[in-house]
């Protein structure tokens, strides 16, 4: 054998390890590749979420008024066993529960209506209609106060002028300063400013349902009761359940900016939420230690509640497979 066969044998067994553990290499990169996609998102999510959960969870078994320059006095558990002496919690969560079912007439009912009304109109009448009802949505909440304010207004608003033609009222209804009427104007608001949310949501899930289940129903000479009932609504349990879930765990938060601009929590806390009430302890009193842990309770109890409705959907949910 010459010199040059002897070369290239020797070329060609350097190769075949060099080729092995580049596939090696390539294989190991294509596996951890998806994960480098979603660092960024990931790392984001960690300062952004994580980051303040886990401060949350720190200052509260701290004392301290925010200041750099005062020190943390550490106190265990007494921020909690405080939380049960507050005379404001008992009145802030039996007003967030009222929020929380306020609510339900326009994230549930209403939507869900309007999606099954209009599901038959034209493509591009229904695009319409759909950003129409979706502008209140991405208006900002103070702009939304502010316009609310002036229509709900006791003696210049143009509600208050109607309901006095109408119903020859003997004065004028003061809708956030009324302890009355204060907390069912900001649910009012509230929902109505949801509805378009919740409706784009159940419009998208209705266009998702295999319309051969409809024509089978109305060759069994069903009704338009009987479809909506026995088809179409078992067909929107995903997204009824993830809107129900929805206004259970947000409907306080999405009510605060209306607390905060139109009625600060009042008349005589009548509208104070958890939400309002965290962030008077925070900001207001300075308490963050009592905020923190409110808010860590609050945060464990959503989190079951947000488990419960997991489980829930999953048992009552009907997919279309």
């Amino acid at each position: 054998m010459s010199y040059e066969a002897v070369g290239m044998n020797r070329q060609a067994a350097g190769a075949k390890p060099q080729s092995k553990e580049r596939k090696s290499f390539l294989l190991r990169f294509g596996r951890i590749k998806p994960y480098l996609y979603l660092l960024p998102a990931l790392a984001s999510i960690g300062f952004w979420v994580y980051k303040p959960l886990i401060q949350t969870f720190q200052l509260s078994v701290y004392q301290w008024n925010l200041l750099p320059t005062s020190p943390k006095q550490y106190v265990g558990m007494k921020n909690f066993t405080n939380l049960t002496g507050l005379p404001e919690m008992g009145i802030a969560l039996w007003n967030t529960l009222i929020y929380t079912i306020g609510v339900i007439p326009f994230s549930l009912i209403i939507p869900l209506i309007i999606a099954i009304a209009t599901d038959n109109i034209s493509r591009k009448a229904s695009n319409l209609y759909r950003a129409l009802i979706f502008l209140p949505m991405i208006m900002a909440p103070v702009a939304v106060s502010s316009v609310w304010r002036w229509i709900m207004h006791p003696t210049n608003g143009i509600l208050n002028k109607a309901l006095t033609d109408w119903f020859h009222l003997s004065e004028p209804i003061r809708f956030f300063t009324d302890e009355r009427w204060a907390i069912w104007s900001i649910t009012f608001i509230t929902g109505w400013k949801l509805i378009g949310f919740s409706t784009l949501i159940f419009s998208a899930a209705m266009t998702g349902i295999n319309k051969e289940y409809i024509e089978a129903a109305k060759i069994d000479r069903a009704n338009r009761f009987q479809i909506i009932w026995h088809v179409i609504l078992p067909l929107l349990s995903p997204a009824i359940l993830f809107m129900a879930m929805m206004s259970t765990l947000f409907a306080s938060e999405w009510s605060f900016s209306y607390i905060n601009v139109l009625t600060q929590g009042g008349p005589f806390n009548t509208t104070t939420n958890i939400y309002y009430l965290l962030w008077t302890y925070g900001f207001q009193s300075f308490n963050i230690g009592s905020s923190s842990a409110a808010a860590v309770v609050f945060f464990l109890g959503f989190g079951v509640l947000a488990w419960l409705f997991m489980k829930l959907t999953k048992k009552l949910s009907f997919f279309d497979n």
